[in-house]
C-alpha cells in the first residue's frame, strides 16, 4: 500500500510540474524512489497509473457530493451551485486531475468519468425530485443530460484557464439551471410537458 501511494503521489507531482508527457513510469519510479521494474509490479502500464489516480479523485468527489444536505436545496440554481461549485474547487485544488482530464484520456478514464457522472446525476436527481424541486415524473435522463452538457462546458472553462474560466462557469450554471427549470414542479414551459 505504501509503495502504491508513493507511486501515485509521485505521478501526481510530475503531472503538475511537467505535464502528461513528463509522467512516464520511469520518471514516476525515480520520483518515488522505486526502481522502474518494481513500478511494473504494481502497474503494468501508464494507463493503470492514470486510472488509479482518477479513481482516487472520483472517490473523493463522490464522497463530497454524496453528503449534500437536501435542506440546502431550495431552488434549481441552488442545486446547480451546490453540485458544481465543489467540483470546480476540487479541480482547482488538484491540478493533476485537470491534467489527466485533458491529456490522458483513454477508455479506462472515460469509463471512470462516466461512472462518476452517472452516480452523481442519479444522486442529485433523487434529491431534487424528493425535495419537490422537479416534478416526480422527471426522467433520470434529464439530470444525466444536464451533467453531460455541463461536462462539455467544464471542458471549455478549464481549457480556457486551468483554474476554470469564471465567465464560462457562470454561463454553465445559467444554462443548466434554465434547462432543469423546465422540469420544475410549477413550470409551464415547453420541456415541462
Amino acid at each position: 500500500m505504501a509503495r502504491v501511494k508513493a507511486i501515485l503521489d509521485a505521478a501526481e507531482e510530475i503531472l503538475v510540474e511537467g505535464g502528461y508527457e513528463a509522467a512516464t513510469l520511469k520518471a514516476i519510479g525515480e520520483r518515488a524512489g522505486i526502481p522502474t521494474p518494481s513500478v511494473y509490479h504494481y502497474f503494468s502500464d501508464r494507463y493503470q497509473v492514470d486510472a488509479a489516480i482518477i479513481r482516487r479523485h472520483v472517490d473523493a468527489l463522490k464522497d463530497e457530493l454524496d453528503h449534500i444536505d437536501a435542506e440546502d436545496l431550495r431552488s434549481i440554481p441552488d442545486v446547480v451551485a451546490i453540485a458544481f461549485d465543489p467540483m470546480v474547487e476540487y479541480f482547482r485544488a488538484h491540478p493533476s486531475c485537470v491534467e489527466l482530464w485533458f491529456s490522458g484520456r483513454n477508455e479506462a478514464l472515460t469509463a471512470l468519468f462516466q461512472e462518476f457522472d452517472d452516480h452523481v446525476s442519479e444522486h442529485l436527481w433523487r434529491l431534487v425530485v424528493t425535495r419537490g424541486l422537479l416534478r416526480a415524473d422527471t426522467p433520470l435522463l434529464v439530470m444525466r443530460l444536464a451533467f453531460e452538457a455541463s461536462g462539455r462546458l467544464f471542458d471549455v472553462a478549464f481549457k480556457r484557464d486551468r483554474n476554470g474560466d469564471e465567465a464560462t462557469m457562470t454561463e454553465l450554471k445559467r444554462l443548466v439551471s434554465a434547462y432543469l427549470e423546465t422540469y420544475e414542479v410549477n413550470s409551464t414551459t415547453v420541456g415541462a410537458d
